[in-house]
């Protein structure tokens, strides 16, 4: 004969108040029902994936691949030297 055991564990929660914009709520609200659970238990698992303070952050094998894989030259330029290289190189191609 085969026996089902169902386990119910109950923590001690607390109450948390956000304030949000009302459209952010009613899209969290939307998301967290279309899957089928709660804003409560979305959030909550949520905070559960998120990095201990004392923990280093932890890349995936396919992203420490990455690393390294480009090296820097001197400085990073700022967006209005990016803009100006990307003018230079359509003026160049285009003449």
């Amino acid at each position: 004969m085969l026996y089902t055991v169902y386990v119910e564990l109950y923590y001690m929660q607390t109450k948390l108040t956000l304030r949000l914009d009302e459209t952010l709520i009613a899209k969290a609200k939307n998301w967290a029902k279309s899957r089928n659970v709660s804003l409560s238990e979305a959030v909550a698992e949520f905070f559960e994936h998120l990095p201990e303070p004392d923990r280093p952050l932890q890349l995936s094998t396919w992203t420490q691949s990455l690393v390294g894989a480009i090296k820097a030259t001197g400085e990073i330029p700022n967006d209005e030297a990016l803009r100006e290289e990307y003018i230079d190189y359509l003026e160049a191609k285009y003449q």
